[in-house]
């Protein structure tokens, strides 16, 4: 890491950051030479991945945040990346540092939904000189977990509905993990009348950057929003993104098969998903609680839209 920072710099510390499902995140304190401080980040992948090896979603995550650069979409810049592990420990990612947390909490979300939906249909209008590649889907209707008690004959019709072949859709820029707990907060300045609005500072993890649909990214957002808030939120989202100007598809069972696809997808790891939301003090999302509302929004979603 020392070879890519400015002459005179030097790292003089460096802390764990927590949240990440799938990689090990270190903030580092890189002193300059006049004595004042600044921070990157490093991205290390410690262990397997469900969407690839380690070398592939780096070399995408490179790509996405040089695309990205001068978009105005809030990612982190690049660094520097090593995605063999041939100077570092594990596979690694090196990046600016964005200002910001995450939030997790019930409280405030009303304001939050549609700044969420306004950074993903930004994200979304990025148009790449290199095309990132197509989107992996991540289940099949074979392999589809419904929850304890869940209503079999909903289920099954969900997944009689990704059986079918996915539909022809207008290819879009996607970050693909596009969902609270990748998006940063803070406190911009005090507007003219003295008030300070929570604005988006950062978009992170961009290492499923993908092309795909944009259907594909509002559901996975949606879908976080269910488990998290309740699954009044995750059709709410919908409607947020397309206040914001973002376009779905447009017949009604094309756009059911894409806001089902990434629901049945979680139901293979719900204990997965939910431990990082319980690790940021959401110690209520039990695996059971969330296995209840993914069940429940599921059959929202049939009920709105099969």
């Amino acid at each position: 890491m020392r070879r890519h920072l400015e002459v005179g710099e030097r790292i003089v510390g460096a802390e764990a950051l927590h949240g990440g499902a799938t990689a090990a995140m270190r903030r580092l304190t890189i002193g300059t030479r006049n004595e004042s401080t600044r921070h990157l980040v490093l991205r290390s992948f410690v262990g397997p991945t469900r969407q690839g090896p380690a070398e592939d979603l780096l070399r995408r995550e490179a790509d996405a945040l040089t695309a990205l650069t001068g978009t105005g979409v809030p990612a982190p810049g690049l660094v520097a990346v090593d995605p063999a592990a041939a100077h570092c420990e594990y596979p690694s990612l090196l990046m600016t540092h964005l200002p910001g947390r995450t939030v997790l909490d019930d409280e405030g979300l009303e304001t939050r939904l549609p700044l969420l939906a306004r950074q993903l249909v930004a994200v979304h209008a990025v148009r790449p000189a290199v095309r990132p590649r197509e989107y992996v889907a991540l289940t099949t209707a074979d392999t589809v977990v419904p929850p304890e008690g869940a209503d079999a004959a909903v289920w099954a019709a969900a997944i009689g509905v990704i059986r079918k072949p996915a539909p022809r859709y207008e290819g879009r820029f996607l970050h693909r993990d596009f969902q609270p707990g990748n998006v940063l907060f803070g406190l911009p300045p005090e507007t003219s009348d003295g008030a300070a609005e929570a604005g988006i500072t950062g978009v992170v993890d961009w290492a499923a950057a993908s092309w795909g649909p944009a259907d594909l990214d509002v559901a996975h957002c949606s879908t976080n929003l269910a488990l998290l808030h309740g699954p009044e939120w995750g059709l709410r989202f919908t409607e947020a993104y397309q206040e914001a100007g973002g376009r779905l598809a447009a017949a009604v069972d094309e756009r059911l098969y894409w806001q089902v696809r990434e629901p049945l997808a979680f139901s293979e790891e719900v204990q997965l998903a939910a431990q990082p939301w319980r690790e940021a003090g959401r110690t209520e999302l039990t695996t059971r609680a969330v296995e209840e509302r993914l069940d429940t929004y599921v059959t929202s979603l049939m009920d709105a839209l099969g």
